[in-house]
């Protein structure tokens, strides 16, 4: 962990944090410390107090940063707690949240629902995620896991895709885990359809399905991921794409794709790949010119050249829906959006 937070921390320093809380709490709950020590992390990491309360057997404590108890009841502000089996944790913070409180509220919890008896059964449920995921599972089989994971047969979810080392500025809480996929390990979480937006990056978001089809969702989700093209477009949503991107997710990967080997020799080109994305979002040769920055005429002849190798005009009709569908073919066998971003500088002294 100590490497991976070293080699994480010359990458992006919050990231660097956010696993430092991971960390953090990992190792207390490794220790089996008690209920004041977890909350004292929790206040120390945050900088404000932090507190707890659970309705069986009913138990409250609040405790600073220096870790001394705060006597008296608390009701915490909207936003500033996560609850879940019947326990709550707080932080009882003083204006807007910090960029990690969600994650410290979301281990503190974990931690608190282990150290009481409340986790330690769910947390094996959580690791049944990947089977609610499995397109091959039984769709009772899938009842049953949605069903001990508190997901409701009736409502309709979406499903995050993630790598492991996927910046999160905001993290959900919600039901998540590391699934194994074609592509590698994945970081799974299933959140409501109605969910606020994601603030990570990168991270594909699935078309929103009732519990019967989050392995869909899930699919989707893969395929968004794969779209994205950090910093540029850290988060793709599914619906972006509409029944196209169930296609995709549908396709085979070495599938003969037509008019993906011609798209091959325009992305050759210096100016290809740029070139063929704008003439993707314009309607015309003109306002793809202004979207690349060049003049219309030096467009029009890489359109001419475009036209000439792919054996079709891609301004024309269905030549647009061709030259799109070859275009996001050709992005997810060129993604490199799940390969680990090489460390850019040396360690930070600071950490």
């Amino acid at each position: 962990m100590q490497e991976l937070l070293g080699r994480i921390s010359a990458l992006d320093p919050r990231a660097s944090l956010s696993l430092r809380v991971i960390a953090c709490f990992d190792e207390l709950i490794v220790g089996n410390v008690n209920t004041r020590a977890l909350l004292s992390a929790a206040a120390s990491l945050a900088g404000c107090n932090a507190g707890f309360s659970q309705q069986l057997p009913p138990r409250a404590m609040r405790v600073t940063t220096k870790g001394a108890i705060v006597p008296g009841p608390f009701s915490p502000a909207a936003g500033s707690s996560v609850c879940e089996g019947g326990v709550t944790a707080w932080l009882e913070r003083d204006g807007a949240q910090h960029v990690n409180d969600a994650i410290i509220l979301e281990r503190l919890l974990l931690a608190l629902r282990l150290r009481h008896g409340h986790g330690r059964r769910d947390s094996d449920h959580r690791r049944e995620l990947g089977l609610l995921l499995d397109t091959e599972a039984p769709i009772a089989d899938r009842h049953t896991v949605a069903s001990r994971l508190n997901l409701s047969l009736t409502g309709r979810y979406r499903v995050l895709a993630a790598p492991l080392f996927a910046v999160w500025h905001s993290h959900p809480t919600c039901v998540e885990d590391v699934v194994a996929t074609p592509y590698g390990s994945i970081h799974a979480l299933v959140v409501p359809e109605s969910h606020d937006p994601v603030d990570a990056s990168p991270c594909g978001i699935g078309l929103p399905t009732g519990v019967d089809k989050l392995d869909r969702s899930f699919r989707t989700a893969i395929v968004a991921l794969r779209l994205c093209l950090p910093p540029h477009t850290p988060v793709v949503t599914a619906d972006t794409y509409g029944a196209l991107i169930g296609l995709l997710a549908d396709l085979p990967d070495r599938a003969a794709v037509p008019d993906l080997d011609a798209l091959d020799s325009v992305m050759a080109h210096p100016w290809g790949p740029a070139t063929v994305d704008v003439l993707i979002q314009a309607g015309s040769v003109r306002q793809a010119a202004r979207l690349a920055g060049v003049h219309h005429s030096t467009l029009q002849t890489r359109v001419d050249t475009i036209t000439e190798i792919i054996g079709f005009d891609p301004l024309d009709g269905l030549g647009r829906s061709r030259l799109g569908t070859a275009y996001l073919c050709w992005r997810l066998r060129n993604s490199r959006v799940l390969d680990l971003p090489p460390p850019t500088g040396g360690r930070s002294g600071g950490d």
